[in-house]
């Protein structure tokens, strides 16, 4: 398919089957190039539109473009979400039963599917289609796995070189949204594609609030800012699996719905949480690294480091799982000396050892910046803001210096009176004249500098120590138990009266109310503003609306219509079903099924009627088309419409009383089974527990044409 051909195709998918009018950067480029079989290597941030890259073009190519994605638990996430876009989807790995496995490489010959989603541990399994009569295209998401530079370098991805080999001419593309040049060069290495043309976004994500803050009273300062973000869904990293243990158990005791998740947990306690968490029923997850990545969600409102990451990679990619939908989002990492120490314990004795303290003194010099965060950020991947960001705690409340050589003079002489053998937070006791055992058992009360610094509180010191050290005045001796220790520098201050400028700790404020709007946001026209009285009422009850949808077809909200969407739907108000259509976000497919139920939604908040004549009802639209005598099958490809959503229609059309033979669809032996189900499961409302129940044996549209035959018994 030539470019020019494939353009007005294209953009009619792009409004039909995901909602968007246009695209975003590089996205067109990129879906041409793989579209005239070109290798590419795809560097774009989280939420910056990466899966439409491949799940695009996937839609104009014959055969079937295959995905392979690392995390079991998510493919499905992301299997439902194409599937309640209209497009046809499956997932492959090792969760399946056999006979689910062999009905999808049966939708594979038959060309019944667009889009698999493999793990890289089950490609023996479909071995037998990995050939050019079947595979138009190869998606490797999350490639930087592949890579031993990479911050998540995983073995399974190493066997994708053989790929290529096999399917020389199929285009390949590889996707992840943090790479630095040794990472990309290697990718394409190992991917074998080394042509391949490279399309890096830019990295700033704009609507992100990046906060830093000393590690001190951490719980009490969560607890604080998860109260001023009620009902907002957010994900807070631990480095330890006891710590996401405890710190669950402790918000739990405040009244906050939250739950712990680490690599400890068996495979169906996680998956638990995990869909909770997706479903909104869990509003916090405490995780290890483990969670997270390839997670759809689009409002997760705030991500918080408990402990500081290992290096701006991972932390740039888990705080990119806030703000998909591009609405406000908000970083807050939180640090201290012992997660330095701790991290480079962890790195001791690795092959690549001195590779990681180098990526850790990097995250370090981020966590103690006095200068825009963003701008630090944005340079550790090679791009350049030529002004400050305006959107994170140094810009808001920038640092105030002063001369700081009286209180660096007292630092420095209680290391020297200490003789270099003491870590800070001794250093500080002396200095604060704490009367704590160990000053006592070593006599520490009687030296020179005991005391001298009472009027300081403890976390000022640890503040103006750590700028010391940055200084390069003193220095943590790691292999001698983290003892502080003079340098060269430091006799220049004691002893020549060298002067030291320090920075005033900087009390915490809740930098969301000083943050200016995003350049990039685009700006409403004022003949489309709409008043502004009660808009936030509209937004609830929009939210409970896809809340309920969600909950009857066993999906994600967000899959319903994102946060940004319900927004836009908030702010513009449509009262048609074409001026619903124009809503970014909205498709076709989404438009029948969801439209009619939002509009009503929207009208009766507004008290008024519709301005145009109510589109027909899309069942009944399916009715005709069955008593024309055109099977489910056809109905799906004449109406574009997933199957599923047809099965539903033909559910609803019985319940309602139309003349529809139920049982060409099902056997009376699955409306049994699904009667035992329901007096086993005590007749759950959503369809999820149903599906569990069969072991996933049973199809969604079975499980709901049964329950219309029991309801209407």
């Amino acid at each position: 398919m030539s470019q020019t051909a494939a353009q007005p195709q294209l953009l009619a998918h792009l409004k039909t089957y995901f909602g968007y009018s246009s695209f975003r950067t590089h996205q067109e480029a990129i879906v041409n190039a793989v579209l005239n079989k070109k290798d590419v290597l795809v560097i774009m941030p989280t939420g910056g539109g990466k899966s439409i890259c491949f799940q695009l073009p996937a839609l104009s190519f014959k055969g079937v473009t295959i995905v392979i994605s690392p995390l079991i638990a998510l493919m499905k996430d992301q299997v439902d979400g194409l599937n309640a876009n209209g497009i046809s989807a499956a997932y492959y790995n090792s969760s399946q039963t056999p006979e689910a496995q062999t009905e999808i490489i049966e939708q594979v010959h038959k060309g019944q599917l667009k889009l698999l989603y493999v793990a890289p541990e089950s490609l023996a399994g479909v071995q037998h289609i990995l050939t050019e009569t079947y595979i138009s295209c190869v998606a490797i998401d999350e490639a930087h796995c592949i890579s031993s530079w990479g911050h998540d370098f995983r073995p399974s991805y190493h066997q994708l070189g053989f790929l290529k080999a096999t399917l020389p001419h199929t285009p390949f593309i590889a996707l992840t949204a943090t790479a630095d040049k040794a990472t990309r060069d290697d990718i394409l290495k190992q991917l074998r594609i080394p042509h391949a043309q490279q399309f890096i976004s830019s990295f700033d994500r704009q609507n992100i609030a990046l906060e830093v803050r000393l590690g001190n009273d951490r719980i009490s300062q969560i607890l604080k800012f998860i109260k001023k973000r009620p009902n907002t869904s957010g994900i807070i990293y631990c480095l330890s699996r006891k710590t996401t243990e405890q710190l669950a158990k402790k918000l739990k005791a405040n009244a906050i719905n939250a739950s712990a998740y680490h690599a400890g947990l068996d495979f169906q306690k996680r998956a638990k949480v995990q869909e909770d968490f997706v479903f909104d029923k869990t509003q916090i997850v405490c995780a290890t690294v483990a969670f997270g990545m390839g997670i759809d969600k689009s409002n997760v409102r705030w991500v918080i480091h408990y402990n500081m990451p290992k290096n701006i990679e991972g932390y740039y990619q888990e705080i990119g799982r806030g703000g998909r939908d591009g609405l406000k989002s908000h970083a807050l990492l939180f640090h201290s000396y012992a997660d330095v120490i701790q991290l480079r314990n962890f790195a001791s004795g690795a092959s690549n050892e001195a590779f990681q303290v180098a990526k850790l003194d990097r995250m370090k010099q981020f966590a103690e910046a006095t200068t825009c965060r963003r701008k630090i950020l944005l340079s550790y991947f090679g791009e350049l803001l030529a002004e400050n960001c305006g959107n994170c705690d140094v810009c808001i409340n920038p640092p105030q210096v002063f001369d700081g050589t009286i209180i660096a003079q007292k630092i420095l002489s209680a290391i020297y009176r200490l003789k270099q053998k003491e870590a800070t937070g001794t250093v500080i006791d002396v200095l604060r004249g704490a009367q704590n055992a160990t000053i006592l058992e070593k006599g520490y009360q009687n030296l020179p500098t005991f005391g001298i610094g009472k009027d300081i509180a403890w976390k000022h010191w640890q503040h103006f120590v750590i700028q010391l050290i940055n200084q390069g005045f003193c220095e943590i001796a790691f292999h001698k138990h983290n003892v502080l220790q003079l340098t060269e520098f430091s006799k220049q201050v004691l002893f020549h009266k060298a002067q030291v400028a320090l920075t005033k700790p900087v009390e915490v404020k809740d930098i969301n109310a000083a943050v200016k709007t995003p350049k990039t946001r685009v700006k409403r026209s004022r003949a489309k503003a709409k008043p502004k009285t009660s808009a936030t009422d509209l937004f609830e009850r929009l939210r409970l609306l896809r809340y309920k949808i969600a909950q009857e077809e066993g999906i994600p909200a967000y899959l319903v219509f994102s946060d940004a969407t319900l927004k836009a739907i908030e702010r513009e108000r449509p009262l048609s079903t074409a001026d619903f259509l124009t809503i970014s976000g909205v498709g076709q497919r989404k438009l029948e099924v969801y439209g009619d139920e939002f509009i009503a939604e929207i009208t009766s908040f507004m008290g008024e009627k519709l301005k145009k004549p109510k589109k027909k009802d899309t069942t009944m639209v399916t009715y005709e088309l069955y008593k024309s005598g055109l099977s489910v099958e056809e109905i799906s490809m004449q109406r574009k419409l997933n199957i599923t959503t047809v099965y539903s229609h033909i559910a609803k059309l019985y319940s309602s009383g139309k003349a529809i033979q139920i049982f060409d669809f099902i056997t009376k032996s699955d409306v049994e089974a699904v009667q035992k189900a329901k007096v086993a499961l005590e007749a759950p409302k959503t369809l999820k527990p149903y599906f569990d129940y069969f072991n996933e044996a049973m199809d969604y549209f079975t499980i709901r044409l049964a329950l219309s035959v029991l309801d209407k018994a």
